[in-house]
């Protein structure tokens, strides 16, 4: 799940459907990625344009596509660990001077950058679960220092990195206590230094301090109002409301936290 400078949420699902829809949940339009039968994408974004890129997991590439969902540009489509080759893709940031960054697990577990241009500029990372290494990179996030904000999900951590890959600080560990974590998918950026992780094991939503310091737990596994199955993404609004895709029960829940 992505969302635009107009508050406009785009969802991908599991037909390959990319639907977008405003806060209010009203569908707006839709259209398919080109290829799916060997798997569907796994993560969205929004470029510095408006241009919507897609995390094509299973074909190794990256899809752009305008906003009105015209196919404008591919990167990758090959599997391998060389410079513009791509494992399973996750996700697509860009920081402010327009250089975008792919994340893949599976064999790689990297993170590569790249100009606006699509040249390839370094990668880091690796699989393992020492700093600065992952185990399936799922999402990330770039705030107004240029810092990388990525969801180590299979070592239950959250990583910051620099624009060139120095590590700047790691925090997180597998449990279910408050400050815990348990698979986390997807972060969103707040207010005053405050990040919210959507968390894919334990089926709930968390506020952190920049440093790790939980401010609170929201929701339990279940399919009444307020309870999430496996929620995979989370993003917020212009006007600090927060949207939680609550997958396994094929839905969107509205949160204030």
């Amino acid at each position: 799940m992505a969302i635009d400078r107009e508050d406009h949420l785009y969802i991908v699902d599991m037909t390959a459907r990319i639907q977008v829809f405003d806060r209010e949940g009203n569908f707006l339009r839709g259209w398919h990625t080109p290829d799916h039968a060997v798997g569907k994408p796994t993560g969205l974004s929004i470029g510095p344009d408006g241009s919507v890129w897609v995390a094509d997991t299973h074909y190794y590439r990256v899809l752009v596509y305008s906003p009105e969902g015209k196919l404008l540009h591919t990167f990758g489509g090959k599997k391998g660990d060389k410079p513009g080759q791509f494992g399973l893709v996750t996700s697509v940031a860009h920081d402010s001077a327009g250089n975008f960054y792919v994340s893949e697990y599976g064999d790689f577990d990297r993170i590569q950058k790249f100009t606006p241009q699509g040249k390839f500029i370094r990668e880091w990372g690796g699989h393992g679960s020492e700093p600065g290494q992952f185990i399936r990179p799922q999402k990330m996030a770039v705030d107004a220092h240029d810092h990388i904000w990525v969801t180590d999900a299979c070592n239950h951590r959250i990583q910051v990195f620099d624009t060139d890959g120095k590590l700047l600080k790691a925090w997180g560990k597998q449990g279910s206590g408050p400050g815990e974590m348990y698979y986390p998918y997807d972060l969103a950026l707040g207010d005053d230094d405050t990040i919210y992780v959507c968390e894919f094991g334990n089926h709930r939503v968390q506020k952190f301090t920049g440093d790790g310091r939980s401010l609170g737990c929201f929701g339990s596994e279940g399919r009444d109002e307020g309870q999430f199955c496996n929620p995979w993404a989370i993003v917020r609004d212009s006007k600090g409301t927060v949207y939680v895709l609550d997958t396994g029960n094929h839905r969107v829940q509205v949160v204030k936290m």
